[in-house]
């Protein structure tokens, strides 16, 4: 395996907090906005770069104003489905009272506000509901598993996120019906109509899995602007070096990562779980997961893409938290527990030995740390013709054998592996 760093675009935000207060300032909310109101603020599930001192610059902004800002854990079915689970793993994001400033309300509780032309019912958190305005800040960003003008981000909030438990289940069962711009359209309308949104801010990343971009988007304004800020995302992505791979050894998987622990954009397997079609970028013939994330939280939603794992993987599964995802989410094979091995290296033999007649000395391996950091990984001697025509690759270490430890397991990508949204 050699070790190769990849050249992406990288567009950044240098000063986060300051952006934030630009951009709202843009908005002129203090029209709207009066003292003394309430407003609903909305913290997501995602390992969003930087997302704590989003917040914080958002409650400030708000505070300015005179309002009344709070925060609302806003992740639809995730945390076990419990407001405890889901202010937890906000709080280890950084999103505490004491740092942002206000108070966090966390509810399962919804309220059903309107029904649409479709007959979906659609729930908003009670808290959100009762407030005088609603913040919807979310990272845009490509979806796992639905493709089009408008994929993930404010509107995905509005009915996920702050769908709650309830919400969610149906409109991931209306999926099942209609089609997700659709249900998107529908429900935003109810949405915006009926439950006091003021503003949404709209985050997009960069490959390095940092903060490339805030906007401020006024309501009339979602719809277009996060089409276009989609394409943004789209083309700022981390993505793989090569398009085929025989065999994808990945460090870590978890919800802090991507919906589906691991981003179907990155490893192909968008539209069938364990092989790539014509639509799909990329083709990973074998998938082998090494571990979750600590702030997964036991939730495994996505392990079930990968055809291979260790015993060390499998103890770490909460069972109850990645059942109520992958059923809520309409997934429920993204749950299933792969083949497990006593430790990596019977995993990667055994992946090898599924892939065909390619000799392992031939196979074209890819070791990542996550479907979030690529800009360094390491493959296998197969690519190095294609390495050699590529200006954007660098190769920073010669081919050297696999690492193992004494027990058989890989040594991750990175000397320390990253499960933290601060990195």
């Amino acid at each position: 395996m050699l070790r190769v760093r990849q050249h992406f675009e990288r567009p950044v935000v240098r000063d986060v907090a300051a952006e934030v207060h630009t951009q709202l300032r843009r908005l002129n909310l203090h029209e709207r906005v009066h003292p003394g109101q309430s407003v609903a603020i909305t913290a997501g599930s995602r390992g969003i770069a930087n997302i704590a001192q989003i917040i914080k610059a958002a409650v400030e902004h708000f505070r300015e104003l005179g309002a009344a800002p709070f925060i609302v854990p806003a992740m639809g079915s995730h945390g076990g489905g419990t407001a405890e689970g889901q202010r937890r793993i906000i709080e280890e994001y950084g999103i505490t009272e004491e740092f942002v400033g206000a108070p966090i309300r966390a509810t399962m509780e919804t309220v059903i506000v309107d029904t649409t032309e479709q007959g979906i019912p659609v729930h908003f958190d009670r808290f959100a509901f009762e407030a005088d305005h609603v913040l919807v800040c979310g990272r845009v960003k490509p979806h796992t598993g639905f493709v089009g003008e408008i994929e993930s981000g404010l509107h995905k909030m509005m009915l996920i996120g702050l769908g709650k438990h309830e919400g969610a289940k149906i409109y991931h069962r209306a999926i099942q019906e209609y089609s997700f711009l659709e249900i998107i359209r529908a429900v935003a309308d109810v949405v915006m109509r009926r439950c006091g949104v003021v503003a949404g801010l709209a985050i997009v990343e960069n490959a390095y899995d940092e903060t490339a971009l805030i906007e401020a988007v006024p309501p009339a304004e979602f719809f277009a602007r996060e089409k276009e800020l989609l394409r943004l995302a789209r083309r700022w992505m981390p993505r793989l070096p090569f398009r085929y791979a025989d065999v994808l050894i990945v460090d870590q998987i978890g919800k802090n990562i991507s919906g589906t622990g691991m981003d179907t954009n990155v490893i192909g397997r968008k539209y069938n779980d364990h092989a790539a079609t014509e639509r799909d970028e990329v083709c990973c013939k074998r998938i082998v997961v090494r571990s979750l994330t600590r702030e997964t939280h036991g939730n495994a939603c996505g392990l079930g893409l990968a055809e291979f794992t260790t015993e060390r993987c499998a103890r770490q599964v909460d069972i109850v938290a990645t059942r109520i995802n992958c059923v809520t989410g309409g997934h429920p094979t993204g749950g299933a527990i792969p083949i497990t091995f006593p430790n990596d290296r019977e995993a990667i033999v055994a992946a090898l030995q599924t892939i065909g007649l390619t000799p392992p000395d031939r196979a074209r391996v890819m070791h990542i740390t996550d479907t979030l950091h690529l800009s360094e990984l390491l493959i296998s001697e197969a690519y190095m013709p294609e390495v050699q025509r590529r200006d954007d690759l660098e190769v920073i270490r010669e081919p050297q054998p696999m690492q193992f430890d004494e027990r058989g397991d890989l040594l991750p990508v990175l000397p320390e592996w990253i499960s933290s949204p601060e990195h």
